[in-house]
């Protein structure tokens, strides 16, 4: 029965089927990133006086970009410095319609393009003189939900003419400045960026001036030095084989597929040419996969990656989907059997028996895939869900996942028949598996039902609601195992084995474990499933990290005065990966009462739009762009020293800004954030010990 249990513990951790995957790309620290949105421009006259400037931006594969009309992240925003002979008419406009997505982080209808879009201002000429247009863009651009400010800077020299004139963007193009006074004022406040020698030097051993240099100095060089401490791979498609495979053994245990194995198996050891049985057993389990392969690559083919990653994010989609979980779910629980028409599972029959060889065994793993389908369906549904997210390749890793567990069993018992002796005959507990996994639909639909619900602003299905569905569902499951509840297709459970007392046992635990969160707890182990916590209405709990800055140069002078280290967090008010390291790693006990208590933590955020005095704006050193607002200062701090520009980042330094240990970007490991903090710490000591 050993094996039996270990295919029980496979069916329970479907509760996790879900889990949220980030696929950041390879991170290597001090690698300048290549900016992923590419601008073109150019003018036109349009009529007495007046010019359409027009912006055309491309986003690099898997990138998207914001509209100026976005909620919840940075909307992108169009700035034209004052200068006199021309005014604008109107706001940009924007084509085509940009996507639009409810994100339930950022709380917001989203909406961007994930190609390519269109901008046209009209300005009104006001004199006969040539004129001098700039400015810049600025926009917000993520892929997976890690995202970098980014600034376009634009500038065009305006000749009365019929002829449009074509003007390619420039790099790190130079905002011009007209008067001896504001270039005066510019160089004014530019931070000092000169190389001080190098070395530790202390407070006492340095004045103001030599410090601020200190602190600005790039460390792009000595981020080469942690290459591979704190680093991040991308592990999505790597998650999404391995969510197929444990579905696909799940997939096994179901009464659709269990009793087809010893059937099947015999089919091929009855042969009298046993080497041909075994090829033909290998050739079987070869076809399954690339049934369901070849249906992963038609899902992608039909719609299109970018379609159905749009379709999975849509408020509709979620609500139809909800309702199939729903159906499932009864029909896993005993209410009636969702079957394929009987004809097509007879057609394939025919098929296999007038065909022969290959062709023959190919149609026989159709049978199967089709005769399977009422339990296999709703799996294969969870994993396309997740996988289209990931890509044109996404389903097709999953459902090869999928298919190599499903078909490994026909395979491995035909070539040794012997295993077969060690498997649990079909029973009761089969059912058991298809309503354990009806209870486990019941929790997934409602993660639909929630994205759907705060689409749309129905508020049926605040945090607390939700949390309290799934504490009666789960507990609801554990009752069931102790066999205290009873459906049509079960039978009578004599007596509670041990295993399925312990499974008993994690359920009852689980539900436990979500009460708290009725008050408030941030419950991070299912922060990717239940709403966020601003959608609940009583919180007695306060697990949020508050920073003690959000200036550098304030916190870096208080650092300084109290002999701390520092921890700079690059955030933005839009970024949704800030905010899931905020609730499932900055609200563990340790991890808060460390940058609490024993670091200074400043966080900037880099799509801050308050913008700057006059006399504070300037031109970047280290990318030629025009700072105009605060999340600018922030973003060029970040490109300047660190070079990086996507968030969240976490930057360990000491307060005379030279770094610590290796950075940190987005990692819901809660150990290795620990990790990260407390080499950070001793590496302090060690420099700094008084």
């Amino acid at each position: 029965m050993s094996k039996l249990k270990l295919l029980f513990f496979f069916a329970f951790i479907l509760s996790g089927f879900f889990a949220n995957s980030q696929n950041l790309g390879a991170f290597k620290p001090g690698q300048k990133q290549k900016d992923p949105v590419s601008w073109t421009q150019e003018y036109k006259k349009t009529g007495q006086n007046e010019y359409t400037l027009t912006f055309k931006a491309t986003a690099d594969p898997h990138w998207h970009f914001y509209s100026q009309y976005t909620q919840g992240t940075m909307p992108m925003a169009f700035y034209f410095d004052e200068i006199s002979g021309y005014e604008l008419v109107g706001k940009a406009s924007e084509s085509p319609k940009p996507k639009e997505e409810y994100d339930e982080l950022l709380g917001g209808l989203t909406k961007y393009w994930d190609k390519t879009a269109t901008f046209k201002q009209k300005i009104q000429i006001l004199t006969s003189d040539p004129i001098k247009v700039h400015g810049a863009i600025e926009f917000q651009a993520c892929i997976d939900g890690a995202c970098t400010a980014l600034t376009y800077n634009f500038s065009f020299d305006i000749i009365e003419k019929s002829a449009s004139s074509v003007q390619e963007p420039k790099a790190n193009p130079q905002v011009s400045i007209d008067s001896k006074e504001e270039k005066d004022s510019i160089e004014a406040v530019t931070p000092l960026s000169e190389n001080p020698e190098s070395g530790i030097i202390e407070p006492s051993e340095m004045n103001k001036a030599d410090w601020m240099k200190k602190i600005y100095k790039p460390v792009i060089e000595d981020l080469k030095i942690y290459e591979n401490e704190n680093s991040i791979t991308d592990k999505s498609f790597l998650i999404i084989f391995l969510l197929g495979f444990v579905g696909g053994l799940i997939a096994l245990m179901t009464p659709c597929v269990w009793p087809m194995i010893p059937m099947t198996v015999s089919f091929f050891l009855k042969k009298a040419n046993k080497a041909k049985g075994k090829k033909d057993a290998i050739i079987y389990g070869i076809s399954i996969i690339v049934i369901y392969v070849a249906f992963g690559l038609g899902v992608t083919a039909i719609f299109g990656a970018d379609a159905m990653n749009a379709l999975a994010t849509s408020a509709v989609f979620n609500i139809i989907f909800f309702a199939i979980l729903v159906l499932f779910a009864i029909s896993f629980l005993g209410a009636f059997e969702i079957q394929l028409p009987t004809k097509w599972t007879n057609k394939m029959d025919e098929k296999a028996d007038k065909s022969s060889g290959l062709i023959s065994i190919f149609f026989m793993a159709f049978t199967l895939v089709l005769v399977s389908f009422s339990c296999t369906g709703p799996i294969i549904g969870t994993l396309l869900v997740e996988a289209v997210t990931k890509g044109l390749w996404g389903p097709a890793i999953g459902m090869t996942g999928f298919s190599l567990a499903l078909a490994l069993p026909f395979t491995l018992f035909a070539i040794f028949p012997s295993m077969m002796s060690s498997l649990p005959k079909s029973g009761g507990w089969l059912n058991s598996v298809k309503v354990v996994l009806g209870f486990l639909e019941l929790a997934l639909a409602l993660k639909f039902l929630s994205v759907a619900d705060m689409a749309y602003h129905w508020g049926i299905l605040d945090r607390e609601v939700f949390l309290s569905l799934w504490i009666v569902i789960f507990a609801l499951l554990g009752v069931y195992l102790l066999g205290k509840i009873m459906f049509s297709h079960d039978s009578k459970t004599e007596k509670v084995g041990v295993f399925r007392l312990f499974l008993a046992m994690i359920s009852f635990s689980f539900a436990l474990y979500m009460i708290p969160g009725l008050w408030g707890a941030p419950l991070k182990a299912i922060s990717a499933f239940s709403p966020p916590i601003s959608t609940q209405d009583f919180n007695l709990y306060d697990g949020t990290v508050h920073a003690k800055f959000e200036d550098y140069d304030e916190g870096m002078a208080y650092a300084k005065e109290h002999n701390m280290p520092v921890i700079v967090d690059f955030t933005g008010w839009g970024c949704v990966n800030c905010r899931n390291m905020e609730l499932a790693v900055w609200s563990d006990p340790l991890v808060k009462e460390t940058l609490e208590e024993k670091y200074v933590l400043i966080s900037l955020f880099v799509d801050d739009k308050t913008m700057l005095p006059e006399n504070k704006m300037r031109i970047s050193n280290f990318t030629g762009n025009k700072l105009r607002n605060v999340g600018n200062l922030w973003s060029d701090l970040q490109i300047g020293k660190f070079g990086q520009s996507s968030q969240p980042y976490y930057f360990a330094l000491d307060y005379n800004g030279k770094l610590l240990t290796g950075p940190i970007a987005y990692e819901l490991d809660v150990n290795k954030y620990k990790s990260f903090l407390e080499n950070g710490l001793k590496e302090f000591a060690k420099r700094h010990q008084k």
